[in-house]
């Protein structure tokens, strides 16, 4: 069973920037795709940024385009997050999601025009960013 366990959260100043980082317990290069979720106060969770882990593509929602970055380093089994010029409506908690081989339960995200199905989650990092 992998593990995804995130790190990097904090308060921040709007402006500013954090680096969130989900390590997996096993390789992410069994993934078919990772990413990131967030539930902001008063919202459903949505999906924030996702990659595939063996071509590297990317995909944002439009409300983070140009300001955060998702990338991988699979010698690390890690998945990052960097996140700048961040703004109040950023604040919340952000998980880590992946597409695993196995089974369990799926949860649908959407991340503009393409639907993410993910059967594993960490157990989240909160972001705080005051204006």
């Amino acid at each position: 069973q992998v593990q995804l366990v995130e790190s990097g959260g904090g308060s921040v100043q709007a402006g500013g920037s954090l680096r969130l980082s989900c390590a997996a317990s096993g390789y992410i290069s069994s993934a078919n795709y990772m990413g990131w979720i967030r539930q902001t106060p008063g919202k459903e969770r949505e999906g924030v940024a996702f990659i595939y882990i063996k071509n590297g593509y990317t995909y944002y929602a439009d409300s983070v385009k140009g300001r955060f970055t998702i990338s991988q380093d699979n010698g690390k089994n890690t998945v990052y997050l960097q996140m700048n010029s961040l703004k109040p409506e950023d604040t919340g908690m952000y998980y880590c999601a992946a597409d695993l081989p196995g089974g369990g339960s799926r949860t649908a995200y959407v991340v503009g025009i393409r639907v993410f199905t993910c059967n594993y989650r960490g157990q989240g990092t909160q972001v705080t960013v005051s204006s």
